[in-house]
This record gives structure tokens, sequence and C-alpha cells, in this order.
């Protein structure tokens, strides 16, 4: 994802600095004209500095760690959270960021690669309006759609809500693809006949027939949408609200990570009715 963000910002002409704890990744960048550094730390420089990690531990030791991107003169820095992470850590960040007179905006995404690299991505904003203000050049190169929510956590709290609609669909998805297999209808026309109607989306436009053909090409992974939906679970929890579908569906998302296919594609949820042969 972060490889595909600093494409898309290559080529609005933008001077992009890039770090990755593979080499290779940021060499391969390189080639196409960003300027590769040696530790988060020389981030800085650039003033704001988006970052694309995996979890909160992670995004916690790039940014506050010993050589991290605010661990020298980090005043006036800009950080642009697009990870998906915890809103809780999020809301901590950004005040141990104000502590040291760097702003924090949380700007998780949802489009995926493809979305990134035109310039498409929907974005959910959580920080304050200054700092919104200011990372706006930079998004809107990445986005079609930027909503602010409110102060730091908000976007990653609604991201939250994304992820919850989006894995629970996924689920609804397998189940009504593995009834289509079953009956050996075909998985195109069977969207025919359901574009229009009330159980029509762009979930179902973009993945129906991925998921009733097995097709494990990647989108994304299994591992991200349990971390996702265990964050949300979480926060549900420390809220009081009960949410008994996307537990459910998270614990579906468990067993697949137990068996193996936590780095396979959300379309591997069909392995869940029936063992199948699937494209690679």
């Amino acid at each position: 994802m972060g490889s595909a963000i600093a494409r898309r910002l290559l080529r609005r002409a933008r001077a992009v600095r890039v770090y990755d704890v593979r080499p290779e990744a940021a060499a391969e960048l390189g080639r196409v004209g960003a300027t590769a550094v040696e530790s988060p730390a020389s981030l800085a420089a650039s003033g704001v500095v988006v970052l694309s990690l995996n979890t909160a531990d992670i995004v916690e030791q790039v940014v506050f760690g010993p050589d991290g991107v605010l661990s020298t003169a980090p005043d006036g820095v800009l950080v642009v959270d697009m990870s998906s992470i915890d809103p809780g850590r999020t809301h901590e960040f950004a005040e141990r960021a104000a502590k040291l007179g760097a702003g924090w905006v949380d700007a998780p995404l949802s489009g995926g690669a493809p979305g990134a690299e035109q310039g498409e991505l929907t974005l959910m904003l959580g920080g304050e309006e200054e700092h919104v203000e200011r990372a706006l050049p930079v998004l809107g190169a990445l986005a079609s759609r930027l909503t602010h929510l409110g102060p730091a956590g908000s976007g990653q709290l609604v991201k939250s809500v994304n992820q919850v609609l989006v894995g629970c669909g996924f689920a609804a998805l397998a189940e009504a693809a593995a009834l289509v297999r079953a009956a050996g209808l075909p998985p195109r026309q069977v969207l025919t006949a359901l574009s229009g109607g009330r159980a029509d989306s762009a979930l179902l436009q973009e993945f129906f027939v991925k998921f009733a053909d097995a097709d494990l090409s990647p989108t994304g992974r299994v591992s991200n949408m349990v971390k996702d939906l265990e964050a949300a679970r979480a926060y549900a929890r420390s809220a009081g609200v009960p949410l008994p579908v996307t537990t459910a569906v998270s614990e579906l998302h468990r067993w697949l990570t137990a068996a193996g296919h936590g780095d396979a594609d959300n379309a591997a949820l069909m392995h869940y009715y029936a063992p199948l042969e699937v494209r690679p």
C-alpha cells in the first residue's frame, strides 16, 4: 500500500522521500524518482510524513522510537497516518505528538492499492482543523473523497465502521457464492440478475464473481481483516456496544488464519464451505 501511495505522489510531481524496512522496496521506488533514506528520522525534513503501516505497535516504533520520525527536532512536523489501527491508540499518539510540537492526522483509507494509484481513495480524517488543512494538498492527490470527522481517532473509528460493513459483507457474499456454486449456476449471470435490486452494492459488483470463482488474486489479506474486526470489537466493548454478527465474522476469519490462510485474499472465505480448487 505504501508503494502505491508513493508512486501516485511521484506521478503528481511531488518530491518524495521513502523509508521501508525492506531495502528492495525503497530501491524500487528510488528507480522511479523517490529518494530513499536510511531511517524514519530522516523523513522529518519533508515536513509532512505519510505512514502506511500494519499495526499500532509498528506506528509507535516508527514515530516515537529511538530513530523515529519525531526523535529529533519534531517541532512543526505533521504525521499523516494512513494505517488502519485502534482509535484509542491513535488519540494517544496525537497527544504525544502535540507535546513534541508536532501535528497528527489519522487518514485511514478505503479503496486499496488500485485506488491509491488512480487517486480515487476514500479517506476518513481525524485531527485538528489546521492539521487537516495542511494535509489536504498531499491527501488530495490520493483521494476522490475526503471527510473530516472530528478530532484525532475519529477517522480510525469510522474505518472500523467501514470494516464491519465490509467484513460482514464478505461473509454474506461467501455464503451466497457457495449456494451459487452448489447449484452450478453461472456467477456472472447471477450477478446480472441481482444488479439493480436491493442486494446490489459496490461490494457485490466487485467481489461476487471473484468469490464464486474462488479467485484468490490479491486484493486484501484475511489477517488484515482479523486485525480490523478485532479493533472494532475492542472499541465496542469499551463503549458497551454488542457486535454479535461482527464477532461471528471475526471468528470465521480467525479460523481461516489458524488454518494457514492468513496471508490469502479475502476470497479464501470460500474454503470454509468446501475444499476448493482455487486459482492462485
